[in-house]
């Protein structure tokens, strides 16, 4: 009888499963829900697509002149959104300009994310003299305007894509390695960052494997800013006739090439200049929605 009755009692006694809390939304549903950003991220998509699908798709190249059809606006003819002095069909030369800003947006922002966050995570980790040498090279190298610098140096060396990518991305890192520093320094208190080191990990695995990965938030948040960052930086110095060379398009030099016809065919700058902005305007609302979704404090309750 008593073994009978403790097993009642042991059940009983067993302390009930703790209801499991509810999944917060994840970072993907808090990107979703901010407006802006996921039209950010479509219009971004629309555009990469646009650009690397569109030329063929196309009756027309982006070299093809058509001299009967010089000046024409859009919608008035076989050419949607119209041609050039030279009768080139200018949506044609506008996806291949895309092809190029956005190639060098890209490109230009993976190289000074690399540069940025290596600078940033030494200086962040080691401190001392190491972190006080670099930050102060950092300083010294914000204290000149990117774009003067840019200019000053794209006119010392070849207008090419590749010198133009690399320009970008060695005037624009210093954000990147600030941020990235005042992260890897907090962290470095952290405990399971002092657990790692009295373990006896590694500098370099504690870097990469415990601090980088927890500082990752504000890194993606300052890429997709750089992205857009690199598209102006682009526009600007092509615009000015330092930067990718015609018959290459691309979105600044369409710009360059439409200065002289402002009043008389004022399309041929609006519609590179739109281009300019909705790209420009869609990764800034990328970032927005990234810095929601990824902080912690903006999780749902």
């Amino acid at each position: 009888m008593s073994g009978a009755s403790e097993a009642p009692i042991g059940l009983a006694a067993a302390p009930a499963a703790a209801p499991r809390p509810r999944r917060r939304d994840g970072a993907l549903r808090r990107f979703l829900r901010h407006r802006l950003a996921a039209f950010g991220a479509g219009v971004i998509t629309l555009m990469v697509l646009a650009c690397a699908i569109g030329p063929y798709l196309l009756p027309f190249t982006d070299t093809e002149i058509d001299i009967m059809q010089r000046f024409a606006p859009p919608f008035s003819g076989p050419h949607l959104l119209g041609t050039d002095p030279l009768g080139r069909d200018i949506l044609a030369r506008l996806l291949m300009a895309g092809r190029i800003s956005l190639s060098v947006g890209f490109s230009a922002m993976a190289i000074s994310m690399v540069i940025g966050i290596t600078v940033g995570l030494v200086a962040g980790y080691y401190r001392g003299w190491v972190g006080m040498v670099l930050m102060r090279f950092v300083d010294a190298m914000l204290c000149f305007p990117s774009i003067f610098l840019l200019l000053a140096i794209s006119a010392l060396i070849g207008p090419a894509v590749g010198s133009i990518i690399m320009l970008i991305a060695v005037t624009s890192w210093m954000e990147v390695a600030r941020i990235v520093e005042a992260q890897i320094r907090a962290l470095k208190a952290r405990d399971f960052a002092v657990a790692a080191e009295a373990l006896g990990a590694s500098d370099a695995r504690v870097m990469l494997r415990e601090l980088l990965p927890n500082a990752i938030a504000p890194i993606v948040v300052a890429a997709t800013l750089n992205v857009a960052h690199a598209i102006l930086a682009e526009s600007y110095v092509s615009f000015l006739g330092y930067g990718i060379q015609p018959p290459t398009p691309s979105w600044g030099n369409m710009l360059d090439n439409a200065q002289s016809y402002l009043t008389s065919a004022p399309w041929l700058a609006i519609i590179p200049g739109a281009a300019i902005t909705l790209a420009v305007t869609s990764f800034n609302f990328i970032g927005d929605g990234l810095r929601d979704a990824l902080d912690p404090r903006m999780g749902g309750r």
